[in-house]
């Protein structure tokens, strides 16, 4: 069945780089878009970054554009978000999700999530 593994979060200080990864299987993951949300303590978990089945298209929260990058492997059956210029409001537990299209606002699969924590 579908399982996705996030790894990569940690603490680190306003203006540092992280990049978050997911490992995928059990679905056809090159056919699926794939998607990056996150949750703040308090606030619903929304949309951060999307990206096509292929990889060639992809879009972004208001909020990151600029700062985050969303690519994808689909030998390695991985989904990464680079994500630079990082600041405190970016703290948040972010999640890899299976999406049916890359305008999708939720999903049915997730993963556990992995903290991400920035420090002023």
């Amino acid at each position: 069945q579908v399982q996705l593994v996030e790894s990569g979060g940690g603490v680190v200080q306003t203006g540092d780089s992280l990049r978050v990864s997911c490992a995928a299987s059990g679905f056809s993951f090159r056919s699926s878009p794939m998607g990056w949300f996150r949750q703040a303590p308090g606030k619903e978990r929304m949309a951060v970054a999307r990206i096509s089945a292929s990889g060639m298209r992809s879009n972004y929260a208001d909020s990151v554009k600029g700062r985050f990058t969303i690519s994808r492997d689909n030998d390695k059956n991985t989904v990464s978000l680079q994500m630079n210029s990082l600041r405190p409001e970016d703290t948040a537990i972010y999640y890899c999700a299976v999406l049916r299209t890359i305008y999708s606002e939720s999903a049915n699969d997730w993963g556990q999530g992995t903290q991400v924590t920035v420090s002023s």
